[in-house]
C-alpha cells in the first residue's frame, strides 16, 4: 500500500511539473493588455469591414458624376432573303442585292450636367457616413478597452486574494502546529485546537475559491486578448495608482460632450439624412446630359455606313412624378425624425451615464479611507487579542475571530484600490477621454 501511494504522489508531481512546463507566464502592463485586446478584437474587424463597405458606397456615389461610354457591336446573318422596299424616288427595289449579312456597331457617351443636385449630395452624404464608420469604430475601441481593463482588475484582485490567503495559511498551519505541541503538553484543550484547526480547513476553501476565480479571470483575459488559453498572465500592480484627482462633474459632462465618440458619429449620420432628404426632393426634377456617339453598319452588297457621328443634349424626366407621391422623400424626413429622437436620447444617457460614474469613483475613492482604517484596526485588535491570548485573557474564538477580521480587511483594502481604479476608467469611458496608448 506505501508504494502505491508513494506511485500516486510521484504521479501527481510529474503532471504538476508538466502542467506548469505547459503553463507560459508573460508579464503584461495594463496599457500593453488593451493593445492586445484591439489588435485581436473580432468586433472591429467587424467595424473594419463597415469602414470598407461605407468606403465603397461612396466610390459607387462619385462614379455617377463619371461620363458612360458604352460600345456595342452585332452580327446577323439572314438564312432567309430579306424583302427590301426602298422608298427613295427613281430607285426601283426589284433585282437589287441579295442580302445575307449584316454587321452593326455604335459608341456612345453620356456626361451629366444637371441632376437636381442628386448625385452632389450623394457623395456628400456618404462621406458623412464613412467618417460616421470610423467614429464608431474609434468609440468601440475605447469600450473594448474598458473591458480588458475590467478583465485586467478582476485577474489582479483575484492574484492579490490569492497572495493573501497564501500567507494567512502558512501562519495558521504554524499556529495549528504550535497547538498541537501545547495541547501535548497539557496547556490547552483539544477542543481548542480543533477550532484553530476549523480556521486553518476555511482558509483553505477560501484559497481554493480564489484560485478557481484567477483561472477563470485568467481565461477570460487570454480570450480577450487573442492568447492561447494556457498563457497565465502576470499583472503589473502599479495600475491601481493611476488615477487622477477627480475634478468636478461639469469638467467631465463637457469632456462628454466634445470627446464621445458616438455623440459625433450620430452628428455625422444625421448630416447625411439632412442631405439625404435633399437628394429625395430632386428626384422630381429632370436631368440634363450631354451625350455623343458612332455608328458604323456594313451590309455587303448594299449598304455601307462609317463617320455617323452625333453630338447632342439628352433630357430626361420621369411624368410619374406628377401624380406618385415622393415615397423617398418621406423615408428620409422619418430617418431624420428618427436620428433627432437617438440624438436626444443619447445625450440624456451620457448626462445619466456621467452623473452615476463620477457618483460611482467619488464613492470608490472615500472606499478606501474606510478600508484602510479597518484594517488598521483589524491589525490591531488581532496584536491585542494574540496578546490577551498569550497572556490567558482571550479565548480561542476570539483569536480566531481577530484573525478572521484581520483577513478580510487586507484583502478589503486591496479590492478597495483596484476598484476605484477601476471606476475612474469607467468615468473616463462615459466621456470619451478613455486613452488608448
Amino acid at each position: 500500500m506505501k508504494r502505491i501511494n508513494n506511485s500516486v504522489i510521484a504521479l501527481s508531481l510529474l503532471a504538476g511539473m508538466m502542467y506548469t512546463h505547459a503553463q507560459e507566464k508573460k508579464q503584461l502592463s495594463l496599457d500593453e493588455a488593451v493593445q492586445l485586446g484591439i489588435q485581436n478584437s473580432k468586433s472591429l474587424k467587424i467595424d473594419a469591414a463597415k469602414i470598407e463597405e461605407a468606403t465603397a458606397d461612396l466610390l459607387e456615389a462619385k462614379n455617377r458624376q463619371l461620363p458612360e461610354l458604352k460600345v456595342s457591336g452585332s452580327y446577323m446573318y439572314l438564312p432567309i432573303k430579306p424583302t427590301i422596299d426602298l422608298k427613295i424616288p427613281g430607285v426601283s427595289s426589284e433585282g437589287g442585292p441579295e442580302v445575307h449579312q449584316v454587321a452593326f456597331g455604335s459608341a456612345n457617351l453620356s456626361v451629366p450636367l444637371y441632376s437636381g443636385g442628386r448625385i452632389k449630395y450623394g457623395i456628400q452624404s456618404a462621406k458623412y457616413l464613412v467618417e460616421a464608420s470610423k467614429l464608431s469604430t474609434e468609440n468601440d475601441k475605447i469600450a473594448i478597452a474598458y473591458n480588458v481593463a475590467q478583465a485586467y482588475n478582476n485577474l489582479f484582485k483575484a492574484n492579490q486574494s490569492i497572495k493573501v490567503l497564501e500567507e494567512n495559511l502558512i501562519a495558521s498551519q504554524k499556529r495549528d502546529e504550535t497547538f498541537l505541541k501545547l495541547e501535548n503538553n497539557g496547556v490547552i484543550a483539544r477542543n481548542d485546537r480543533l477550532k484553530a484547526n476549523l480556521q486553518t480547513s476555511n482558509i483553505e476553501l477560501q484559497l481554493l475559491e480564489a484560485k478557481n476565480n484567477y483561472n477563470i479571470a485568467n481565461i477570460n483575459m487570454d480570450l480577450l486578448l487573442g492568447l492561447p488559453e494556457s498563457t497565465e498572465i502576470e499583472v503589473d500592480q502599479n495600475y491601481i495608482d493611476e488615477s487622477d484627482d477627480v475634478k468636478t462633474v461639469d469638467f467631465y459632462l463637457n469632456e462628454a460632450r466634445e470627446n464621445r465618440k458616438d455623440l459625433q458619429a450620430l452628428e455625422q449620420q444625421r448630416k447625411a439624412a439632412e442631405l439625404g432628404t435633399k437628394a429625395a426632393k430632386a428626384e422630381n426634377l429632370p436631368s440634363i446630359a450631354l451625350t455623343g456617339g458612332y455608328v458604323a453598319a456594313d451590309v455587303p452588297k448594299f449598304l455601307t455606313l462609317y463617320n455617323a457621328v452625333n453630338v447632342g443634349v439628352g433630357i430626361s424626366y420621369n411624368l410619374s412624378n406628377l401624380w406618385k407621391e415622393n415615397s423617398s422623400l418621406k423615408q428620409s424626413k422619418a430617418r431624420e425624425m428618427q436620428l433627432s429622437a437617438t440624438n436626444e436620447l443619447l445625450n440624456d444617457n451620457i448626462k445619466l451615464d456621467v452623473n452615476k460614474e463620477y457618483q460611482n469613483t467619488d464613492y470608490s475613492k472615500k472606499r478606501i479611507a474606510v478600508f484602510e482604517k479597518s484594517a488598521e484596526q483589524a491589525n490591531e485588535n488581532y496584536r491585542i487579542t494574540k496578546n490577551k491570548y498569550d497572556n490567558g485573557l482571550a479565548t480561542m474564538t476570539e483569536l480566531l475571530d481577530a484573525d478572521a477580521a484581520q483577513i478580510a480587511a487586507n484583502v478589503g483594502v486591496i479590492n478597495a484600490k483596484a476598484d476605484a481604479s477601476l471606476a475612474y476608467r469607467k468615468l473616463l469611458q462615459t466621456t470619451g477621454t478613455l486613452t488608448i496608448k
